[in-house]
């Protein structure tokens, strides 16, 4: 077994850690879990500081657990947010643990033989049949109204400036957590909860409820919230946050963002979210600081963590789509884009919709008069002749030369480049 807590710890992933944990991981392989909120039928990057957790787990030697939060999906956590959230149906919750468990199995192997083969979990499982009585005649006593309001998640509720309080749904989800730790302990064993430094009051409060119901010991580990350089938010973007489902986020966008990370973050996300080894991402930070304008230590981090959600041939499209937009790219390249990554790499470019009648007319007529890509006939003419004028990366050079179905991408577009940089978009319908 390798020591865990000094991986984690190297790579900047430990924020809390509760005395003893190191020492029940060093002396026998644990199994240990982390709550994953199923609201969504995809995990985006922020769900990915506790998965690259679970993963250094089971390459350490260990087995993990990944609890999909059916019944604390129909509550709502209170710990870092303002109002309560949406509450879901069985059958929304079942469509999202199916979708969420196909993305773990890209970090975590579920079906080998080994001992610590990965698990997936649902606590509706142990929870829908558990009367109200019965949990807070069984649960309930054992934890104080004291020791539950001492906790911050609480109390900033409480205490918050839009005073609207908490729900007593939301005041017991605590209790409800708790018990997930319970129940883990006692069916499978699992001696340690990990999460975001957030879930500490959360997860200490499983810890508590083993200890006064079982007398058992249980640990936990929590990581730090991630956040970027500039104070902004880790992972969230205009359009919001990047997914993992690549019918949410495509793959260059989601390679683009990594890519477009600053160099304090890129030094930081390199160590969180890739299996690089130390030596080798040392190395990697000193050769970046060199020749930082290259940003190579960016394409090494975007390359490894887009391998890791979406593949080789993903990323290989993804590298191939960043050079389109920037001239390094060949008429070839831009006809093999799929439909998502062609309307990604030229997001923001103004589109214009044409009746497909429109096909077969004269360039000129088509970029002057049916568009105002142009303000004249007379100043596209001068473009064209001055070499100046592309149509899908190759240079147009006929000024009476029609645009027929044949310059068709993906049989409704037609890109085209005015000088070096200006890029337009006709959609015929």
């Amino acid at each position: 077994m390798k020591n865990f807590v000094e991986e984690l710890t190297w790579r900047g992933m430990i924020h809390t850690l509760m005395p003893g944990t190191e020492e029940q991981l060093m002396k026998e392989p644990t199994s240990a879990y982390v709550g994953i909120d199923p609201t969504a039928d995809s995990l985006h990057i922020g769900h990915l500081v506790s998965i690259m957790m679970l993963k250094h787990f089971q390459n350490c030697g260990h087995k993990p657990y990944a609890l999909v939060g059916g019944a604390t999906g129909m509550i709502g956590d209170p710990s870092m947010k303002s109002a309560e959230r949406n509450l879901l149906d069985e059958q929304t919750l079942r469509h999202n643990q199916e979708a969420i468990k196909k993305q773990l199995a890209r970090f975590l192997d579920f079906d080998s033989d080994k001992p610590n083969a990965a698990v997936l979990v649902n606590n509706y499982d142990w929870m829908k049949d558990y009367t109200f009585l019965a949990f807070i005649r069984d649960i309930g006593k054992h934890i104080t109204v004291n020791y539950m309001m001492s906790k911050d998640s609480v109390k900033k509720r409480l205490n918050g400036e839009e005073r609207e309080g908490m729900s007593f749904t939301e005041f017991t989800y605590q209790l409800v957590q708790g018990y997930d730790y319970l129940y883990l302990y006692q069916h499978a064993n699992c001696k340690l909860q990990m999460g975001g430094s957030d879930q500490w009051g959360n997860i200490t409060t499983g810890t508590e409820l083993i200890r006064r119901k079982t007398g058992g010991e249980a640990y936990a580990l929590t990581c730090p919230l991630i956040t970027k350089a500039d104070g902004g938010k880790f992972g969230k973007t205009e359009k919001g946050n990047i997914w993992l489902d690549p019918n949410y986020t495509s793959p260059y966008t989601f390679y683009q963002f990594w890519l477009n990370v600053s160099d304090e973050d890129a030094r930081k996300y390199i160590k969180i979210f890739t299996l690089l080894g130390r030596e080798e991402i040392e190395n990697a930070i000193e050769e970046h600081l060199k020749e930082p304008h290259l940003r190579n230590l960016q394409k090494l981090l975007a390359k490894e963590i887009t391998i890791m959600v979406h593949g080789t041939e993903e990323y290989e499209k993804a590298v191939e789509a960043s050079g389109i937009l920037f001239g390094h790219s060949t008429p070839e390249q831009l006809k093999k884009l799929d439909e998502p990554t062609f309307l990604s790499v030229f997001e923001g470019v103004p589109q214009y919709e044409l009746d497909r009648d429109k096909l077969g007319k004269n360039i000129i007529d088509l970029l002057a008069v049916d568009t105002d890509i142009f303000p004249s006939k007379g100043e596209c003419r001068k473009m064209i002749q001055a070499n100046g004028l592309s149509v899908n990366k190759e240079k147009f050079t006929a000024i009476d030369g029609i645009l027929g179905e044949e310059y068709l991408l993906r049989g409704k577009y037609i890109l085209i480049q005015k000088g070096k940089k200006n890029y337009y978009i006709l959609k015929f319908k």
